[in-house]
């Protein structure tokens, strides 16, 4: 009897031992969400939100901050009021980021309907000065288009369209939406076959990294994945306050867009460590956060040699 207890113990503890070395020798897939970085649905909870506010080098930069709204139009004005110079929410804006509108600067109107959004501004809007009024736009741009649903933003001064940025003198067109492009970079030639790629990079503030979108104008006409990769393997950004944690060697196999799902195939150099088969998040992120801004799609799935690994899932307000 003893000797038979003796042996189910033994049975079960190498079977524990077994289970434990297959878990570490093949890890479970990870999925990661963008929704707790993102956006989130407004109501009365109070939760960490993705909002773009300017950074100490001056770029439009994602990072987060909790707004409390119960509904869209209300939360599409405190966004508002968050890029308020000295205003009621100067409190919520984490260190390292400022605002950039005006100070005297009113919010006369916001409606939305449908994918719109029309917000009518006070003409203190036209104090902006000549180095912010495009950082302004697409600071504006970039927090209203990621209220679920809004894709086109709409600006009106004391009730006429915005036409003309007067402090320096440049024309715009609206709608203004994401891919009019965010701190950009022109790097054309020719403008003949113009591509417009939007890219996250990595930068660090306190003790935190944040992400920074860049956009590249170029004559590059490859398939949007594939600049995003080659420049996240840069060893070199063009600005040496941007990073990228993908290393240099992980090459983009194969990828394949189907049913809103992006699967993007590497080599094992996507691996931070080939051991335990893991990936940094900042990886994950900033690939995860360009496909997001270039592709209409709800998952990206992490494969390397065809094994799928970890994967994202892309969600504005859920």
């Amino acid at each position: 009897m003893l000797r038979k207890f003796a042996y189910n113990k033994i049975f079960r503890t190498t079977g524990m031992l077994l289970l434990l070395i297959l878990l570490l020798l093949f890890p479970v897939s990870k999925e990661y969400s963008l929704e707790d970085d993102e956006v989130v649905k407004t109501s009365s909870s109070m939760k960490k939100n993705e909002v773009f506010l300017i950074d100490k080098d001056g770029y439009v930069a994602r990072c987060k901050t909790d707004i409390n709204a119960s509904t869209n139009e209300e939360y599409a004005k405190k966004l508002i009021e968050l890029l308020i110079i000295d205003g009621k929410y100067e409190e919520k804006i984490p260190n390292g980021f400022r605002a950039i509108l005006p100070t005297d600067l009113k919010i006369n109107s916001v409606s939305i309907k449908e994918s719109d959004i029309t917000i009518d501004l006070s003409k203190e809007f036209y104090d902006l000065s000549s180095k912010d009024d495009e950082k302004a736009i697409e600071a504006l741009t970039f927090n209203l288009t990621s209220i679920d649903g809004i894709s086109n933003l709409y600006i009106n001064i004391d009730g006429t369209p915005l036409k003309t940025l007067l402090s320096s003198g440049k024309n715009v067109t609206q709608p203004f939406t994401k891919k009019d492009g965010v701190n950009k970079i022109n790097e054309l030639d020719t403008y003949k076959n113009v591509n417009s790629v939007t890219i996250y990079y990595v930068s660090k503030g306190n003790s935190n990294y944040y992400y920074v979108p860049v956009t590249k104008i170029t004559n590059d006409n490859r398939d949007k994945i594939k600049i995003i990769i080659d420049e996240l393997t840069c060893s070199h950004t063009y600005e040496t306050n941007l990073m990228s944690f993908l290393n240099y060697n992980a090459k983009l196999l194969n990828y394949e867009l189907k049913d809103d799902v992006l699967t993007l195939d590497f080599n094992n150099f996507l691996f931070d460590d080939e051991n335990t088969k893991s990936i940094l998040e900042e990886v994950i992120y900033s690939i995860s956060l360009s496909v997001r801004d270039n592709y209409d799609v709800k998952e990206v799935i992490f494969t390397v040699d065809g094994k799928e690994i970890t994967k994202s899932v892309i969600k504005n307000i859920e």
